[in-house]
């Protein structure tokens, strides 16, 4: 199952994605359930198909919101790729790098993604987003997958010149609306296991990036223990979980998005999710 968070008449909602369209919820199960977290913190995804409203709204009609529109956390993963690993110069990490993204950072699927106006270092990373499905506290990575509530994708605009002012990417992940995340979340049991899909970046067309998530350094249910050690980790929360290599900054010369740019994160049964760079 697909299940995609959209505005529709600008009044945010959620429903289930089908070839030609999105079909809301029922008004009743809205009212239990206003939006996509609220569904997952009550274990409701098998309620979805049993009141699903008549309309379906064709896809040209509605407005993309990130996946979860008002996570609690978004925890990135950093350097989780040998091939970026190297073209950042790098030592591979012990731990997990872990930074934070705020919710305002991020836009939906088809959506504008906002260069910002005071740096001309805008870059992409395209990742694979875990979303979790129950709350998660000191997991074992043997019975990690029974947190999973499916997968999306999601794109890490990165200002690299603010991302490195010190230590602390904090600042350079968080301008806002500089990242997104869509088309939708996808339920375990259609996506599969995303470690035998492959990851593809492209701007204007053209291949950036591209890797297998099976190259993770340290994979899904080594990143679900160690964040639910630290944090407790309640449904809707979002781990990101690292870029391949083909960076714009680790180019020669650098690859800069600019504005009119188009931005596709392509992870086969994830989705694609695509948006155009503007000018803050």
């Amino acid at each position: 199952m697909k299940i995609a968070s959209f505005e529709i008449d600008e009044r945010p909602t959620y429903g289930i994605v089908q070839d030609d369209g999105v079909t809301e919820m029922t008004r009743s199960f809205r009212d239990r359930y206003p939006d996509l977290r609220s569904v997952l913190a009550a274990d409701a995804l098998s309620e979805l198909t049993r009141n699903t409203c008549d309309k379906t709204h064709k896809f040209n009609g509605i407005r993309y919101l990130p996946t979860i529109p008002n996570p609690d956390k978004v925890l990135c993963v950093g350097v989780n790729y040998r091939s970026h690993i190297k073209e950042m110069g790098r030592e591979v990490p012990e731990k997990p790098v872990v930074f934070v993204r705020f919710s305002g950072s991020q836009t939906g699927h088809g959506r504008e993604i906002l260069r910002p106006r005071v740096s001309e270092r805008f870059d992409f990373e395209g990742e694979l987003a875990v979303i979790v499905g129950r709350p998660a506290r000191h997991v074992g990575r043997e019975t990690a997958h029974n947190y999973i509530a499916g997968y999306s994708c999601f794109m890490d605009g990165s200002v690299r010149d603010w991302q490195n002012h010190t230590a602390q990417f904090t600042p350079g992940k968080n301008f806002h609306q500089s990242g997104s995340m869509g088309p939708y979340l996808v339920t375990c049991d259609e996506a599969g296991d995303p470690t035998c899909s492959s990851l593809e970046t492209r701007v204007n067309g053209e291949l950036m990036q591209e890797g297998r998530l099976a190259d993770l350094v340290f994979d899904i249910p080594t990143l679900i223990e160690y964040c639910s050690t630290f944090a407790e980790l309640l449904p809707g929360d979002v781990i990101a979980t690292g870029t391949p290599g083909g960076v714009g900054a680790a180019r020669t010369p650098p690859v800069w998005l600019r504005d009119g740019d188009r931005v596709e994160v392509d992870i086969g049964p994830v989705g694609r999710l695509e948006n155009r760079v503007v000018d803050e």
